[in-house]
């Protein structure tokens, strides 16, 4: 069985932070938000508990939420980090190319990054991931700093959410409107 610390659990604080965020905006009528499953395979269950004891992954995953904001289409991915260093191997290239593809027919994606030393919760636009991919697949850093990131899109809980990322969206989509 996965322990706390374990990479099992990683991440599993920042997920449910996020899931108690977008039931606050469904009841609210503001988004409607899913959590997506990785799909697995069992290998081995433990018969007295019927706890899965061993599995595989059926297939890459692609995001770990997708959905709708105000009938705009989302997908975004939550991710942990203990230091001020994000490590680009965590985004996996079959996640980034289903971003890209997602952006591509019109919809919004981003990651929410959650640096757990600071307590601190970001919105990274897809426009920033793609230049950290970009600079990564061109030979450069194979991650990225904190202090490259700005304070715009530094989320603050309020009002009773834990991780209010909405703000951001319409921060990005503003800034994509005054881009084009």
């Amino acid at each position: 069985m996965a322990t706390w610390s374990s990479r099992g659990l990683r991440g599993s604080t920042l997920e449910e932070m996020i899931n108690r965020t977008n039931e606050k905006y469904r009841e609210g009528k503001l988004a409607l938000i899913q959590k997506i499953p990785t799909p697995i395979t069992p290998i081995s269950i433990d018969k007295t508990t019927r706890h899965i004891r061993l599995a595989y992954f059926e297939q890459k995953s692609t995001v770990d939420y997708i959905g709708s904001v105000q009938g705009i289409p989302v997908c975004f991915d939550a991710k942990e980090c203990n230091t001020d260093t994000f490590p680009m191997q965590n985004i996996h290239k079959h996640q980034f190319n289903f971003m890209t593809e997602f952006e591509q027919q019109g919809g919004i994606t981003f990651l929410i990054l959650y640096f757990s030393h600071r307590n601190l919760f970001y919105y990274l636009k897809y426009s920033k991931l793609k230049e950290f991919y970009e600079r990564m697949d061109q030979g450069g850093r194979k991650s990225f700093r904190l202090n490259e990131l700005t304070e715009d899109y530094v989320i603050h809980p309020k009002g009773g959410i834990l991780v209010p990322y909405l703000d951001s969206i319409r921060q990005d989509l503003e800034e994509r409107e005054e881009k084009s």
